[in-house]
């Protein structure tokens, strides 16, 4: 393939604020269903009996005709049993006969009824489908619910099920008839809840696209964020690596594998190409403690008598500047968001036996620690490889992950898509899923590269049209993606803004993604940051696999219920 030697605007340079571009998108095929209108009042939901569903003390709470973006809604909120709070807007003169549940991020505690990856899905637009959302059982992000074993029933798996049947019922009551289709759509803690579903209740939706899924929650939340944060601390508890560095590290990352590709773009398209050492920037640019620690980042936990890895995978290359704000800190006497993720889980969630004195600083990177991290490994993880349940009642499944995420290294997802096909066989596991891996995205959107994206409405046409999906279309934004996002956990609950890094933007451009393992491919004519340049390229190995010894949690288990 010739190599495109792309201009790119120097660091510091003066440029216009990015603006999306409009492409237009291909064709869609979704089912053209009548709009249906009420056959109730909006305050007649009010005396819904959820009772049935969540137990004794289930009910709605509230029932009002309002907007949201614009569109006339009956809001209705509700509790099941304990404290499962969900909400769920149902259009006045909009729907479609279509259900969208939404997933959240972190350890949820809130709801938040936004739908990611659907960028220009004009029945999302036109509010065509009834949406609901749950806090998952508790609020807040401090994990002393953990303590309580119901609610960690509610956050493991109860709590999206359960909402899908209020939800459902509500449906019913206020418009006569059921959904004629019902879709899940999460990232993040979100594409763990996602996965859960099909994996636990394979009836409940019939599209679930499932984005940067924190499915091995167990190592997710210790091991790899706890590794991330104690390898960035020096003795005194000072950040070693901090902010200002990363533009020199993500700069000789590109020197040394942006065109390994074939296109010098900015992005790092194939990262499993790419094999960097930090140790070069010594004395150009990092101290030998900062090359210590970014190759750390890389490499990710060892057992230091086994040498085993205690991670599927770390960080790929290409996302240093994702780092900011994660296991990377502006100034040296910040805490690292990495251990506000691991404090409440190591406490209260992780372990059989809480501890609330326990700490990132008693956490050790061993295989015994791993073992001892398999006993919820049945409740909290997602890893189930067998989906036939979910495929048998027709249900689709789209996996998508940025190859930029700081947060979740996309060896997770790929993990799990090679044990379905492992397990369920590959020709099988065709006929009812898609895996995209995105260039130069970050965690659950945003990044460098090209990353706003609709794969609601591809789902929707698989579902309802038989059309499975090939071709998505991504393209350049300015909007910072808040789908799946983790809320901070510190003082305030809240993430401090992050300094200016003083790097340009990478020109605007669109680019065509195909399901792994194809990539794609510059043609070596016309503009690089059109996606007519590009098309479909050959399978490659976009993401290195490892052996660890915790490979077998990406398999069949029996699943574990409080």
């Amino acid at each position: 393939m010739p190599l495109l030697r792309a201009t790119l605007p120097l660091a510091g340079a003066i440029i216009p604020a990015l603006l999306p571009v409009v492409v237009p998108m291909p064709a869609r095929a979704a089912a053209e269903l009548p709009t249906v209108p009420p056959a109730a009042s909006c305050a007649s939901l009010s005396g819904t009996d959820l009772a049935a569903i969540g137990g004794d003390g289930s009910a709605v709470t509230g029932a009002e005709e309002t907007t949201s973006d614009g569109i006339a809604v009956c809001s209705v909120t509700g509790t099941l049993a304990p404290e499962i709070n969900f909400q769920v807007l149902l259009p006045m003169e909009t729907w479609t006969q279509r259900y969208l549940q939404v997933g959240c991020g972190g350890l949820c505690g809130n709801i938040t009824l936004r739908s990611g990856a659907s960028a220009g899905c004009q029945v999302l637009n036109d509010g065509g489908f009834v949406m609901a959302a749950t806090d998952m059982g508790h609020t807040g992000n401090s994990g002393e619910w953990g303590l309580d074993a119901q609610k960690r029933a509610d956050f493991a798996y109860r709590a999206q099920h359960a909402t899908a049947e209020a939800a459902k019922s509500l449906i019913a009551a206020f418009y006569g008839q059921e959904a004629a289709y019902s879709y899940f759509n999460g990232c993040s803690d979100g594409g763990r809840e996602a996965l859960m579903e099909a994996m636990r209740f394979p009836g409940d939706f019939d599209g679930i696209v499932a984005g940067a899924p924190a499915m091995l929650f167990q190592v997710q939340n210790t091991l790899y964020h706890g590794w991330q944060a104690a390898s960035n601390y020096d003795a005194d508890g000072e950040v070693i690596l901090t902010s200002a560095e990363l533009p020199v590290l993500h700069d000789a990352v590109l020197a040394e594998c942006d065109a390994l590709d074939g296109v010098e773009d900015g992005l790092i398209s194939q990262p499993a190409e790419c094999h960097f050492d930090p140790q070069t920037l010594v004395g150009k640019g990092l101290t030998q403690a900062q090359a210590d620690v970014a190759a750390k980042f890389y490499a990710g936990p060892q057992d230091a008598q086994t040498g085993g890895y205690l991670t599927a995978g770390q960080p790929l290359y290409g996302s240093e500047l994702e780092w900011q704000g994660v296991y990377v800190a502006d100034n040296s006497g910040d805490e690292l968001f990495s251990e506000m993720i691991v404090d409440p889980v190591l406490k209260y969630l992780a372990f059989a036996t809480p501890d609330p004195e326990f700490g990132l600083k008693d956490l050790e990177f061993t295989e015994a620690t791993l073992d001892k991290l398999r006993a919820r490994h049945p409740l909290f993880d997602a890893t189930h490889a067998d989906l036939s349940g979910f495929a048998e009642t027709g249900g689709k499944l789209i996996l998508w992950h940025g190859l930029a995420d700081p947060h979740i290294s996309p060896a997770n997802t790929l993990s799990l898509h090679q044990a379905m096909a492992a397990t369920m066989g590959e020709d099988a596991v065709a006929g009812f899923e898609r895996l995209y891996l995105i260039p130069g995205m970050g965690h659950c959107g945003g990044g460098r590269g090209p990353t706003e994206l609709d794969l609601l409405s591809p789902m929707m046409d698989w579902v309802e049209s038989g059309k499975a999906p090939e071709t998505v279309l991504t393209r350049s934004t300015a909007e910072t993606s808040s789908f799946g996002q983790p809320d901070g956990v510190g003082e305030g609950g809240g993430r401090r803004p992050m300094a200016d890094l003083g790097v340009a933007a990478l020109p605007d451009m669109t680019r065509p993604v195909y399901p792994w393992p194809h990539v794609s491919a510059f043609s070596g004519e016309g503009d690089y940051t059109d996606a007519a340049s590009w098309s479909e390229g050959p399978a490659a190995q976009v993401v290195a696999l490892r052996d660890w010894p915790g490979a077998d949690l990406f398999g069949t288990y029996p699943f574990a219920d409080e």
